[in-house]
């Protein structure tokens, strides 16, 4: 099943355990029950510590396997052949069954142990998804920690009558006990919000209790994390506050055009900011969701932040880095079926539409390329789109028009998303020259429309353009003195992982400037009380 490579890198990895694993798994005759028995012999073959144990039928889904400690039956559960994206998640389940401790913050670990209820969690994903991995490592180091958890990953297209019984639409689908506890990526801290209630209201009074910073950065995308990294090498107290770090990036599957990285993955390129912003000294907030900002002028010289937990963080300088969101169609049926046939990620869900007829809105890269990749998976992609030509690139537009399976409509507006109450059955588009109503029957419908400014909590507060941007000058300074922005949420042209990480980085050395000039002594205690220094290198 692995290849050579693949088996020695597994090998390096599961000389990290301390501990005996047992993997049990029930399988049958069919051909996905000898594909997973041969995984999983390689993996045993891989380390001296792992055994396998097999038996025919048994009380859970088939072909499945359990990975646990001998003499427990409970541990992470594989409903289907965790490849692909997914053997990661297998890795680092062996790795942490086998005594090898998690890479997460000891709190985290405390909180899940304290949870007092017994709790089954089934979460549905594709191999092609690069969002489900991290929900399923959450659950599964989950699992691992408390034994009254369970976690089960569900491959998608092996289960198929589980998809249709229980109509997911979109992966990865949790459910919690039997129901659905939430679909789309979610971070172990979200996770874990969800089923500890209490735990948003203490996080809120912890932070309120927080010194003020320097410099708070609004926003964990490339443009914050850079800000952060060129704020913190200038020695001054600073704070990354954002609902999850990495942004959009998360969700971005593959990326070539930033310089000196030739191809890396959305999700890989995320950590990589990360680990570079915690190499400083930084305070790195997750969970945190921006609902108002109050000027300096009005809280005696310090800017505050407010969020929809209840917290609130104070800084002498702020900059806002909230970057952009998948833009909406805005047109009947869109939020009704939403994860029910009308998906944003072709990536994720394409492969739940095997077979089906689906629908891409949007004429630009992103929506071509989509048309691309669910030509190799649907039956038949209709791509709509309002202008009266294409606007991807001509590589793109020449690979769609040469696909059979692919029908191009141009000069388009979607004006409803049809269902028949449970999931989606079709659209409907208006001819713009002709004026005339079409109704195409499908199983999905994909949005790839742009991006919109995650700006909506600023209104009123400080300048915006007429598209939601928050306006900025050439050194990142908003019209509110004191407050910076970067990134995608701002006026700055070309919406580019590359753009927003310079943006970010001129906002940082924006706000120091602004620091050093300003006469108020940090309340933080910053050292050197921000006297002018010499500059650091920087690169």
């Amino acid at each position: 099943m692995l290849d050579a490579a693949t088996q020695a890198q597994l090998a390096s990895y599961l000389d990290r355990i301390t501990e005996p694993v047992e993997i049990t798994a029930q399988l049958d005759d069919s051909q996905a029950s000898r594909d997973m028995l041969a995984l999983l012999n390689d993996v045993a073959s891989a380390s001296r510590l792992v055994t396998v144990h097999t038996a025919q039928g048994g009380p859970h889904r088939t072909p499945s396997f359990a990975v646990h400690r001998p003499g427990q039956s409970q541990g992470p559960r594989f409903a289907g052949l965790p490849m692909g994206h997914e053997f990661t998640s297998l890795v680092l389940a062996l790795l942490q069954v086998g005594g090898y401790p998690p890479k997460v913050e000891q709190a985290l670990l405390e909180q899940i142990r304290a949870l007092d209820a017994d709790l089954n969690f089934e979460v549905y994903v594709s191999l092609t998804c690069h969002n489900c991995p991290d929900v399923v490592q959450a659950l599964n180091l989950m699992a691992v920690q408390n034994p009254r958890i369970k976690a089960t990953m569900i491959e998608g297209s092996l289960f198929q009558a589980e998809i249709e019984e229980r109509r997911v639409m979109g992966v990865p689908s949790v459910y919690l006990n039997g129901t659905l506890f939430g679909t789309g990526r979610m971070t172990l801290e979200e996770i874990l919000a969800k089923v500890d209630t209490g735990a948003r209201a203490r996080e809120a009074q912890k932070l309120n209790a927080k010194a003020p910073f320097d410099v708070l950065i609004v926003g964990g995308g490339p443009a914050g994390a850079a800000a952060a990294v060129y704020a913190a090498r200038k020695g001054i107290r600073t704070g990354v506050a954002s609902e999850r770090f990495g942004g959009q990036v998360l969700d971005t599957l593959g990326i070539e055009n930033f310089i000196s990285i030739k191809e890396t993955e959305g999700p890989r390129f995320a950590l990589a900011l990360e680990d570079h912003v915690r190499h400083y000294e930084v305070d790195i907030i997750n969970m945190q969701r921006a609902k108002g900002l109050v000027p300096a002028t009005t809280t005696g010289g310090l800017v505050e932040v407010r969020f929809d937990s209840g917290a609130s963080l104070k800084a002498r300088s702020v900059i806002l880095a909230t970057g952009a969101r998948w833009r909406n169609l805005g047109v009947p049926g869109e939020a009704e079926y939403k994860n029910k046939g009308v998906a944003y990620c072709p990536h994720c869900d394409g492969p739940l539409y095997k077979g089906k007829r689906v629908a891409v809105i949007g004429g630009g890269n992103s929506g071509v390329e989509a048309a691309i990749d669910l030509a190799g998976i649907a039956q038949h992609v209709t791509l709509i789109e309002f202008s009266t030509e294409l606007r991807a690139d001509a590589v793109l537009q020449r690979k769609a028009t040469s696909l059979p399976n692919v029908t191009i409509v141009t000069n388009a507006q979607t004006t409803e998303v049809t269902g028949d109450g449970q999931k989606v059955d079709g659209l409907r588009y208006q001819d713009r020259a002709t004026g005339q109503e079409r109704r195409v029957d499908l199983a999905g419908v994909f949005v790839q429309i742009g991006l919109v400014p995650n700006t909506e909590w600023l209104q009123g507060t400080l300048e915006l353009s007429r598209h939601g941007e928050i306006v900025v000058d050439a050194k990142g300074q908003t019209s509110l003195p004191g407050v910076f922005a970067a990134g995608d949420a701002t006026t700055v042209p070309y919406k580019q992982i590359i753009v927003a990480a310079g943006e970010g980085a001129k906002a940082a050395l924006g706000a120091f400037d602004h620091l050093i000039r300003s006469s108020a002594p940090s309340d933080a205690g910053s050292a050197q009380a921000l006297a002018p220094m010499p500059e650091l290198a920087t690169v």
